[in-house]
């Protein structure tokens, strides 16, 4: 018999998507969110074609135009100076069908809350989880001392779960030695619909629009000693922006000198979870593996785990739980992996390997753009949505 009530904790993507895959397939979801309203206090978000496919299959996709979601055109390289063209990846040469859009946070929440609201998952708003404990059945007990019990709980939780020590022990997580500060400006460059990357010394500047192209969105990445707190939304002067990035000139110092508001994220290295399941009680999203954001996959895996994890339970599938983990555990280490290679691809010093690099982009880019393009088949050709992909 499978599983016929679930609860999910946690009101993000990865939650939200959990929820609205589950109770598609019949069984009676409530999600649990600590805020008292359903809001994201992030930026911008890139949705690569493989989370893309998640968001059509739960019947979303029209909504996203209608949000304001930007279809990019491109990821174009710049250098750091004046923000010279180094290569050009035409998302245009995309395979078949595949889209990739630039989209607010805030906007992606309330398109997966309506999904949810429309498979009439229940909504218990501004309780905070205080402890996760697996069993038959797992419960939450919440920190009013009141416990919810259902056959299944999916922690949807973030860096910071309270569910996954619970299955693996302290978390040993590491201070990367990068930092990266947030902002969305309004769109005063005529920013184009693509994410430009501008390469500099120890540090990268990303860029591209949204909400229909009216604002920016910026993250700004710098190597450094110092450490800083893992929080998406910790306010910073953005003057300690601004000097981090003196050097960086065309339109990136113009958007740079645009902030009016930031925030600062300290990056950290958790090693993906050993054990994202037991006895009823799943990890989903960064909860089981936090990603560092140079491929922009962290949003993209959370859809890809949620979609698996809902046709896994929802289909009845023995062993569900177990099935969920082997069926992407290998995939996201791979893409945490390529994640934590960009860093010091974009980060390159002045010199001769900064300057072979940067030649081969130019050249690969003008000689062979559709291999270009192609080497990323691997990342987003990925489609949780088939039928042979989740199938018991």
């Amino acid at each position: 018999m499978g599983i016929s009530n679930a609860i999910v904790v946690g009101g993000g993507i990865g939650g939200l998507a959990a929820a609205a895959a589950l109770a598609r397939r019949g069984i009676v979801v409530t999600l649990i969110e600590k805020t008292p309203a359903l809001k994201d206090v992030g930026a911008g978000l890139q949705i690569s074609p493989n989370g893309l496919a998640v968001l059509k299959a739960l019947g979303v996709q029209t909504q996203l135009k209608l949000k304001g979601a930007v279809e990019a055109q491109g990821v174009v390289l710049r250098d750091y100076k004046a923000g010279d063209q180094v290569a050009h990846l035409d998302l245009k040469r995309l395979r078949g069908d595949q889209q990739y859009y630039f989209m607010h946070r805030a906007d992606l929440i309330d398109v997966l809350a309506g999904a949810a609201k429309r498979q009439n998952v229940t909504f218990e708003l501004g309780a905070q989880v205080a402890s996760v404990r697996p069993g038959s059945p797992p419960q939450v007990q919440l920190v009013d001392g009141s416990t919810r019990r259902a056959e299944l709980i999916v922690a949807v939780d973030g860096i910071h779960s309270v569910a996954r020590p619970v299955l693996n022990g302290p978390d040993a997580a590491e201070f990367s030695g990068q930092v990266a500060w947030r902002a969305v400006i309004p769109n005063t460059v005529k920013h184009p619909a693509e994410a430009h990357v501008h390469m500099g010394p120890g540090r990268h500047l990303v860029s591209y629009p949204l909400r229909g192209g009216d604002s920016i969105n910026l993250v700004a990445v710098e190597e450094r000693e110092v450490w800083a707190a893992e929080s998406w939304n910790q306010p910073d002067d953005p003057a300690h922006l601004r000097t981090a990035f003196a050097a960086f000139g065309g339109a990136a110092g113009e958007m740079i000198g645009a902030v009016r508001e930031v925030t600062l994220w300290g990056l950290h290295l958790h090693p993906v979870a050993s054990r994202w399941q037991e006895a009823g009680l799943a990890l989903l999203g960064d909860a089981a593996h936090p990603t560092l954001p140079f491929l922009a996959q962290g949003a993209n895996l959370a859809l890809e785990d949620a979609w698996v994890l809902g046709a896994l339970v929802g289909g009845g599938a023995e062993d569900a739980l177990a099935l969920y983990q082997s069926r992407r555990e290998a995939r996201v280490r791979r893409v945490i992996a390529a994640a934590q290679r960009n860093a010091w691809r974009y980060h390159l010093h002045p010199g001769p390997l900064r300057t072979a690099a940067h030649f081969g982009l130019r050249m690969a880019s003008r000689i062979a753009p559709g291999r270009m393009i192609s080497a990323f088949d691997w990342l987003y050709g990925h489609d949780v949505t088939t039928a042979d992909a989740h199938q018991p």
